[in-house]
């Protein structure tokens, strides 16, 4: 294009010497030829190869001499051919009509019906069914505008531009030939095999073949339209599918948005990553995923969140809290059913997890969201209203239908406390362990452990005064068993089933001491424990342990009165008095 214009200047200077008459009617031109200019550079001389006629007629082209029939001219490599060439003298303005062409020597070619070139402001305008081919790129449209000084070609028509398998619809661009930067504007659309690019601002740089895009642009999968892109302001590289978001942007892929501060995402790999208030949202699984920073896998379906990450299940009723140092989610192909995908979460390191039902704290979390499985691992500890259950190792199981969870399995040192009555504040405390353990939910609260190895408690029983009608304390039951079977009612615990090797021993609350009521790995935890789901970003929520009033007064009595008949017995003694 560049040696198109460079050839109309030449082509001015040299037939102005060989034309004699001068034409006295002005070319009336383009508003776009009217910004002035320093230059007065003519050029070399052009070499006139064929022309049928030549000359000047009354009253044609405004008495201008022109060139017509077949007209063809030659320089350094460029040919100019058209029907008929008009040259307006004293303007220094040239104008070509009809079945115009230019063919340069770098393989670019212009056709359109006609050209026009001012040699003073070295301005040019190619007009009707525009088309400028170069090596791997096609330029359509119906008026394109020539800054030689600039180097720099427009067009406000409407337009196309095919290249590398992408065709570019845009209203206007700007072509700056030195950088090969193009400037679209207005209702901008680029047509992939792959993918459509829709926006309002797109700069290509057609050396790097990336685009970069002001204002809301979006990117679609043409066989996923519903895997797309969106930004306000981001680049994109042609060549490699790599995609950079800086503003307002999202990643839709396979159901899932991934949204953040910064955003970048591979086509061809279908790797993604976020900086900066990211989140992931799931739909389908009624779940989001928030962190610093976060990864996308598309093909593997899997994620990653890490920098103070959380992640909500959303139910109906009761959402679940997650939160650990990272946050993983992906899809694995059910073993069962081909067809269908389980979905899975994992948490590592201080993972939590709050639901106003269970809360629980581990160092590692993985939940089956699908089957509704978590597994709890590195000092896993759950709270259930007034209980509380540890173990080595924990597993939960969830109705994902009916949002509720149906039971534990707690497997080695399982241990299970539950406050003797949660409306005092007295040390006392129901206790079951045990190497293995199972605790069912009825209603979301906890009714029965079964506790299989080992199994030891320590229950408070109470009896309702005939009387007076209300509850007594009548003592505490330590027993040993093979397995024992717990029931959870009431804020009791009843001891309803102990085999295997049973023995259970009742004492009255006058005949036991404190030391006896608690087993040696006691330790009810009300510091740590989850309160609000807002606790999940803490290390421990830090709050202020509780104190509880020991009940002793009837053991101690019952100590004091053996004590002092002791003293007594001691007292009549007689004492030896040495001689």
């Amino acid at each position: 294009m560049k040696h198109f214009f460079v050839f109309f200047i030449l082509l001015s200077a040299n037939l102005f010497a060989q034309i004699p008459t001068e034409p006295k009617v002005p070319a009336v031109k383009d508003v776009f030829f009217n910004q002035k200019t320093n230059t007065t550079e003519q050029g070399e001389k052009v070499k006139l190869i064929h022309a049928d006629t030549f000359g000047i007629v009354k009253g044609k082209y405004d008495d201008n001499p022109f060139f017509s029939g077949n007209v063809q001219f030659f320089h350094q490599g460029s040919t100019l051919t058209a029907d008929e060439v008009i040259f307006y003298r004293e303007q220094n303005f040239v104008k070509a009509l009809g079945n115009v062409k230019l063919q340069n020597a770098d393989g670019s070619v212009i056709t359109s019906g006609e050209m026009e070139y001012d040699g003073n402001t070295q301005k040019g305008i190619a007009r009707k069914n525009v088309v400028l081919t170069d090596p791997g790129q096609t330029i359509k449209t119906e008026t394109l505008y020539y800054d030689r000084l600039s180097n720099n070609a427009y067009f406000n028509t409407g337009g196309t531009i095919a290249k590398d398998g992408n065709v570019m619809y845009t209203k206007a661009a700007n072509y700056d030939l030195a950088n090969r930067l193009i400037d679209f504007t207005g209702n901008v659309k680029i047509d992939n095999p792959e993918y459509t690019v829709d926006g309002v601002n797109i700069i290509q740089n057609q050396n790097t073949n990336t685009a970069t895009f002001n204002g809301p642009t979006t990117i679609t999968n043409k066989k996923n339209p519903s895997n797309l892109i969106y930004t306000e302001k981001g680049t994109y590289n042609m060549n490699s599918k790599e995609v950079y978001l800086k503003k307002n942007s999202r990643i839709n892929y396979n159901g899932k948005i991934l949204t953040g501060d910064d955003l970048y995402f591979n086509q061809i790999t279908g790797f993604g990553k976020g900086k900066g208030n990211v989140t992931l949202r799931d739909p389908q699984e009624k779940r989001y995923m928030k962190g610093g920073y976060g990864e996308i896998y598309e093909k593997k379906d899997s994620a990653m969140m890490t920098e103070k990450p959380y992640a909500v299940k959303i139910l109906e009723k009761d959402s679940m809290y997650f939160s650990a140092e990272r946050i993983l989610a992906y899809q694995k192909i059910d073993d069962q059913n081909p067809l269908k995908k389980k979905s899975f979460l994992r948490a590592y390191k201080k993972s939590r997890m709050f639901k106003s039902n269970i809360q629980v704290r581990a160092d590692s979390l993985s939940f089956n969201e699908t089957d509704g499985i978590m597994h709890l691992d590195g000092k896993p500890i759950a709270w259930s209203g007034e209980k509380q259950i540890t173990g080595d190792k924990i597993e939960a199981y969830f109705d994902t239908e009916n949002e509720f969870i149906d039971s534990l399995r707690v497997i080695g040192n399982a241990f299970a406390i539950s406050k003797a009555d949660s409306l005092n504040m007295k040390d006392e405390f129901n206790q079951v362990k045990g190497k293995l353990m199972n605790v069912y939910y009825k209603q979301n609260e906890i009714n029965l452990a079964k506790v299989i190895g080992n199994a030891q408690a320590i229950t408070y029983a109470d009896d309702q005064n005939e009387k007076t009608k209300e509850v007594e304390r009548i003592g505490v039951a330590l027993s040993t068993c093979g397995t024992i079977e717990a029931l959870f009612e009431d804020r009791k615990v009843q001891i309803i089933s102990c085999n295997i090797g049973a023995n259970t021993d009742i004492y009255p609350m006058s005949q036991i001491s404190r030391e006896k009521r608690f087993f040696p790995d006691f330790n009810w935890n009300t510091k740590d424990r989850l309160k609000t789901w807002k606790d999940i970003f803490l290390d421990s929520p830090g709050y202020e342990a509780t104190v509880y009033e020991a009940d002793d007064a009837l053991f101690n009595a019952a100590q004091k009165s053996i004590d002092d008949a002791k003293a007594k017995e001691e007292a009549k003694k007689p004492k030896r008095v040495r001689k």
